[in-house]
This record gives C-alpha cells, structure tokens and sequence, in this order.
C-alpha cells in the first residue's frame, strides 16, 4: 500500500456512465446560477472541464450570438458533449480536448472563463487558475465552483456514510487533490494574482424522497463501479466487500423518508 502522490492529474471521479449521468443533470440555473449576470448577450465564454456540456450549452444559449467554447481533456467525453450540442440544436458552441494548464488560446480571448468542479481533481490549483486569467480579457471573469467534501452534511447518521467520506477523503489526496476546495478558492485566487476576488455560495440539497433515491442510486453505482472503486482497490484503500457495504449504507440512506444530504459549495467571481 502507497500513500505516494502521482506525477500528474489523476481523475478521482472518472467517466463511468453513472458519473456522466450524474453531470449531464446539471444545469446554469442549479450549478451556476452566479455566473448568469456575466452572461451577456455578445460575450466569448470558455468553459473549462465541460464534462457532458449541459452547462456549457446553456451558457452558449445565453450569450448567443457570443460563442462558447467547451473544453476537456477527455475526447470521449467531448463527443458526447457536441452531440448534446447537436441534440439541442444550440449552434454557438463547440467543443475541444485540451490542458487547463497549458490552454491552447491567445491572451486575452474570452470575456467569462469558467470551471466548475474542477479544481478540487488538479494537482496545481493555482496554476490552473493563473493560466485562466491569462486567457481571459481585461476587465473579464473568472468564474469557478467548487464542492466542499468535508463540509457535507447529512442525516440521518449511517456509519457507511462516514466511511465514505473517510475513503474519499483518502483516495484523492493520494490522487494529490483537494477535496475541500470550496473554503481554498479565496485563497487560490489570490495566489494566482486576482486582486478582485468576489466570493459567494450555494447549496445542492437531496431532501425529497426523489432526490435522496436519485443521489443514493448515483453514488452507490460509484461506490462499486467509477474510478473511484478501482483506484480504492488499486491503493489498497477497501476490499470489494468494502466497497458492496458503503453502496448499501448508500441505498439504506435513500431509503429513509427524512433523510437529507447537504453539499456546500464555495464560488469565486475574480477580475481579469
């Protein structure tokens, strides 16, 4: 068993169909509803680990006739997003593979940069951020959203769900990531030279008897199937009958009639 860091990005999440599935429900209205004042019609948007580009098409709808360009460093992933494109019939927007480390645009192209979930997976935050600055215009954003691991709440207390997070917390520090971004984005932005930092955040609620069996079923998949699972045996962090019993610690969860899980988010909006 090795706690030692890799020598790049590696995806805590990965691409499994549950955790795709899970990021196509999101929208700009419950993901990114702070960064819809910036989206005027006109404006040049990058958006940064696009995932399945539900986001990122709304984006493009909002700011049309402005463009909006979709980046992730997964190409299958990418195909997926232009077909929702495609599907949506939205035109502005298209969809590339690409380095949030190394972006291949010119300084100063986009009017809002923005990235959700993304920074809590890099090895290098700061860097990251910096190299948004550099290809966002003058006067423009930086917009960013990031979950808090550490800062989830839920009830009622399952011993699997503590375990979870235990894990969790373990598997992507190995991954020589932050899982408790939310609280560092100041921090980072500031590190990376912004000087016009405006904070703010938001909440994902499960409370509903939908809601808790719709995260109870996308997290149990996880548990057992994502990355996640394979780089929990691959470290030597849980067994597979580990892994069986927090997905059923998950499912008992979802099936509680006043169950309720909270995910706390910190977001930036930093000035060019």
């Amino acid at each position: 068993m090795s706690e030692q860091q890799p020598s790049e990005d590696v995806y805590t999440h990965g691409h499994h169909e549950s955790v795709v599935r899970a990021h196509a429900s999101r929208t700009a209205e419950n993901s990114a509803a702070f960064v819809i004042p910036h989206l005027t019609p006109g404006a040049d948007v990058l958006d940064v680990g696009c995932g399945p580009g539900s986001i990122t098409c709304d984006f493009a709808e909002l700011v049309a006739p402005g463009t909006v360009t979709g980046l992730d460093r997964s190409p299958d992933i990418i195909v997926q997003a232009a077909a929702l494109a495609a599907e949506r019939g939205v035109a502005n927007v298209e969809f590339v593979a690409g380095n949030v480390y190394d972006l291949d645009f010119a300084d100063d192209t986009f009017d809002v940069v923005h990235a959700h979930q993304v920074l809590q997976h890099l090895t290098d935050p700061v860097e990251a951020l910096r190299e948004m600055r550099r290809v966002a215009k003058p006067g423009g954003i930086v917009a960013v959203r990031e979950a808090d691991f550490h800062g989830m709440s839920w009830y009622p207390q399952i011993t699997e769900l503590d375990e979870w997070m235990e894990l969790y917390q373990r598997i992507a520090r190995r991954n020589g990531a932050e899982p408790d971004a939310g609280r560092r984005l100041v921090s980072w932005a500031q590190a990376a030279g912004f000087t016009d930092v405006a904070p703010t955040s938001s909440n994902w609620l499960y409370a509903t008897g939908q809601q808790r069996r719709w995260q109870a079923r996308v997290w149990s998949e996880r548990v057992l199937h994502s990355a996640f699972a394979e780089q929990a045996l691959e470290y030597g962090f849980a067994q597979e009958a580990d892994l069986s019993r927090l997905a059923a610690g998950w499912h008992r969860w979802g099936s509680t009639d006043d169950g309720w899980f909270l995910i706390p988010n910190g977001e930036i909006v930093a000035r060019a």
